[in-house]
């Protein structure tokens, strides 16, 4: 601002900077700095309404035009401080204008061409691009493949026809086309005309019906779910639209008496937080539901622990499955209460969600597997109602064979041993058979026994 105001635009004061650089040293010099022959604490005590008071209008505006910002509603490369004060030398007619440039465009006189134009002609010299640089491919190395002489012999009578089955065979789809591939593997032969000189021609595509509509009766599926019929097990309303709040309300609520209902399957139904929450106090008291599938409603997330929260109380639900829902990511910690509580269920065998954490995948997948085996104990159990297990020496278990037992390969029963004439082969075959179900049975115990996990004694 004070230099504006003096109308100065250079300093004569300077700061002198002398550096010096070693390896090991740098000194730095300096002088006090200066403004006018001054230093710059003695302007620190300047009037500076005083000295605005003592410019010209002319003056203040120059100083205005500096230190104003810019105009914001004009365009940028309107914005500078260039203005023409000159008078116009007449009135402004725009056609006047346009004809003057045009007869002046016209009367101007062309170029002269160096070389004259002739029709058919080239002049000059013609643009050749310049070769393109050769690039040296490396040779392939034949790697020799020795299949053996009646491999070879059996590829080389081959006819297209083989190659193609095998290749449907050993799955290179790119070897040929759709009917190709269809005929290989319904062993139909291959169609005549499209072998590998072929014309390729194109098939018509196949028209499959639509599936028709869910017809289940809503009204006759919940008064039948109340009455508790044995018959109905298994209850389907995929794909119904416009079931109101009331009818599953109603549904749920008869779901908690019901005592014969194993499959439930509400997929694309509109299910919402609030239907989904008495779906969840009805699952707590229902004992015989097996599979729930609630795919593709608008369930949030916190919902969605609700109702795995719910499998605990009844542990009668082997299947649980709740994707596709409103919120396609749950999050780390909506996964990690999942993930708890599924560790918490020993009866769930299957879950349908969509897990973004390698964690919390990796924990269910190794509690589902762990569940799978203690169900399959229990049916080994089952099959196996002669034995009887007790602990050994350091934790091991025994087993303490009551009868003679014998395995049947046909049947896949084990049983017991019947009075007749089997052979003395027979009869150490089966004891050896029997003994591999054991030694499994008791180690898949004895890993439980590790996790802390109780193997229930009874079959379910």
């Amino acid at each position: 601002l004070i230099l504006r105001l003096t109308g100065k635009t250079k300093f004569s004061g300077h700061l002198l900077y002398q550096m010096t650089s070693s390896t090991t040293k740098t000194t730095t010099m300096t002088t006090p700095a200066k403004l006018y022959g001054k230093d710059l604490s003695e302007y620190d005590e300047v009037d500076v309404d005083e000295l605005l008071a003592q410019l010209s209008p002319e003056e203040i505006k120059i100083l205005a035009k500096e230190v104003d910002p810019d105009d914001n509603f004009l365009p940028p490369n309107q914005r500078n401080n260039y203005e023409c004060e000159k008078e116009p030398t007449g009135p402004l007619n725009r056609k006047k204008l346009i004809e003057h440039i045009n007869k002046q465009a016209m009367e101007t006189p062309d170029i002269p061409e160096l070389e004259p134009y002739v029709k058919g002609t080239v002049r000059g010299k013609k643009w050749i691009p310049p070769p393109p640089e050769e690039k040296m491919k490396e040779a392939e190395e034949q790697i020799a493949i020795d299949m053996g002489d009646e491999y070879e012999h059996a590829l080389n009578d081959a006819t297209q026809e083989e190659i193609i089955d095998l290749a449907a065979i050993l799955g290179f789809h790119s070897m040929m086309n759709q009917d190709q591939y269809h005929a290989s593997l319904l062993n139909k032969g291959q169609p005549i005309g499209l072998g590998w000189d072929g014309i390729t021609k194109a098939s018509a595509q196949k028209l499959f019906p639509s599936e028709p509509p869910n017809d289940t009766d809503i009204d006759e599926s919940i008064k039948r779910v109340k009455e508790n019929d044995h018959k109905l097990i298994e209850l389907n309303l995929n794909n119904i639209k416009n079931i109101s709040e009331e009818k599953f309300e109603q549904l749920f609520n008869a779901l908690t008496q019901n005592e014969f209902l194993e499959l439930l399957s509400l997929t694309n139904v509109g299910l919402t937080d609030k239907t989904a929450l008495l779906l969840a106090e009805a699952i707590e008291k229902n004992k015989t539901l097996r599979i729930l599938n609630v795919e593709t409603n608008f369930i949030n997330p916190p919902v969605i622990v609700k109702l795995v929260k719910s499998l605990l109380n009844g542990k009668s639900i082997e299947e649980f499955r709740a994707s596709n829902q409103r919120s396609q990511v749950l999050g780390n910690k909506i996964e990690m209460e999942i993930t708890e509580l599924v560790e918490k269920n020993s009866s769930l065998l299957r879950l349908g969600l969509h897990l973004e954490f390698n964690d919390a995948r990796h924990r269910i997948a190794a509690h589902l597997q762990r569940n799978i085996d203690r169900s399959r104990i229990i049916k080994l159990q089952a099959h196996l109602p002669r034995l009887s297990l007790t602990g050994g020496n350091g934790g091991a278990p025994n087993v303490i064979q009551t009868e003679d037992v014998e395995f049947d390969p046909d049947n896949v029963v084990i049983r017991g041993t019947q009075d007749d004439d089997d052979d003395d082969n027979d009869k150490r075959g089966s004891a050896n058979m029997l003994k591999i179900y054991s030694l499994c049975l008791l180690a898949l115990e004895y890993s439980y026994s590790i996790h802390s996990t109780p193997i229930p004694s009874e079959p379910a």
